[in-house]
């Protein structure tokens, strides 16, 4: 069976991922920081009949990320789709205000944890000439918001790479893509808001993985 890592597991987005191609057939890893959630998520998919474990892991830690996916990838066979999207918080920052202090962690979670996650699942991929890498972003990522500087900037250093990997990878069987979400993930938003629910962006996903025609959805 193919299998989708899923990197930054949770109730929402991550839970819904795995429902839907745990659906078409997948296998699915499941990688955060805390094993009792990930247990939780684990049970949920499995009262479905999907076959799903969980990995414990810190995403700014490269040793343990690369750990996870490698334990993964020995449970499962091979990591088909990698999923990443860790939640590094929406921590207030003006572009002026922007420091390497502060910076630091933002990059630290979402530019360094996509290198150390794609560099541990790229290999195999390779070798079998097919794979999806799958990237969540914000809207800020396109379209930077003031309050939001070092989020933004973190997430737009991620889109490039991530282009980039596209547009180099593309001839050898991998598909890169970024979904830049520009709404509150929710199937229970306030009124006013704009929110889509996390099964339905789910689905994106996997049209992103099965068509391979798009290097960027926006939503």
């Amino acid at each position: 069976m193919p299998t989708i890592a899923i990197v930054g597991a949770g109730p929402g987005l991550g839970a819904s991922l795995g429902k839907v191609f745990g659906g078409h057939g997948f296998d699915v890893a499941l990688i955060s920081r805390s094993k009792d959630r990930l247990d939780v998520l684990a049970a949920g998919l499995a009262d479905r009949g999907i076959t799903a474990e969980g990995f414990p892991a810190d995403v700014t830690d490269t040793a343990s990320l690369t750990a996870a996916l490698e334990a993964a990838a020995a449970r499962f066979g091979r990591i088909d789709v990698l999923e990443f999207s860790p939640y590094a918080g929406l921590v207030q920052v003006n572009p002026a205000e922007v420091t390497l202090d502060n910076l630091q962690p933002a990059i630290q979670e979402i530019l360094y944890g996509a290198v150390t996650a794609t560099r541990a699942v790229l290999p195999a991929m390779l070798e079998a000439g097919s794979g999806t890498l799958l990237y969540t972003t914000g809207g800020g990522a396109i379209a930077p918001y003031p309050f939001l500087a070092t989020l933004n900037a973190a997430q737009a250093a991620l889109r490039n790479w991530a282009h980039n990997l596209h547009n180099t990878l593309a001839d050898q069987g991998i598909h890169a893509a970024t979904v830049a979400v520009n709404a509150m993930i929710t199937d229970n938003a306030p009124e006013g808001f704009p929110a889509i629910a996390p099964d339905d962006l789910a689905q994106t996903y996997w049209d992103l993985h099965t068509r391979r025609d798009q290097a960027e959805l926006v939503l």
